[in-house]
């Protein structure tokens, strides 16, 4: 699939919303239980632009959002300043193709510009999938925290990993 990579506009919305439903209703991507509105995500991207982090989405040949990518502070002390935590998602008819990885290499080059040391992912420590693709992307693994989530019944782990944006 050939796509490209932009900012996300607010015509963008709805699709955002659809895909992180679904993510939502079907998958372990979040550990969230409840969907939300489009009301929701127009705050959220708004919220993403005052503070300055990316918000990028992924567009097919036909001029459709496929995929959606972003990051934002770690954690909400001023020690952690340079460190973000990152989120990619695909829309569930076009996973497979290469797009969370081209998000990803956007993001990534995003984070670099705007001078960031680094970047965190919080995985569901079962998502192969989803782990080795930033371990291709040059993350490693720092650690697993057995337990501490739940979904669809089951208790999950989580795996962090990170990468180092700027080598000194």
């Amino acid at each position: 699939m050939n796509t490209s990579i932009r900012a996300a506009k607010e015509t963008d919305i709805a699709t955002i919303t659809e895909i992180y439903n679904d993510a939502v209703a079907n998958t372990t991507a979040i550990w969230n239980d409840r969907q939300v509105d489009e009301a929701n995500r127009l705050r959220w991207l708004r919220e993403h632009e005052q503070q300055q982090f990316p918000v990028l989405v992924a567009i097919d040949e036909q001029q459709q959002v496929v995929g959606y990518a972003t990051y934002g502070a770690w954690r909400a002390f001023d020690g952690y300043r340079y460190t973000v935590e990152h989120s990619v998602y695909v829309h569930r008819d076009a996973r497979g193709g290469g797009i969370g990885k081209q998000l990803m290499q956007a993001l990534i080059e995003r984070a670099r510009d705007q001078g960031l040391h680094v970047m965190v992912a919080g995985i569901d420590a079962s998502n192969r999938a989803s782990i080795a693709l930033h371990e291709k992307l040059g993350f490693k693994q720092t650690g697993v925290l057995p337990e501490v989530g739940t979904k669809f019944g089951r208790w999950l782990d989580l795996a962090f990993l990170q990468l180092v944006l700027h080598k000194q």
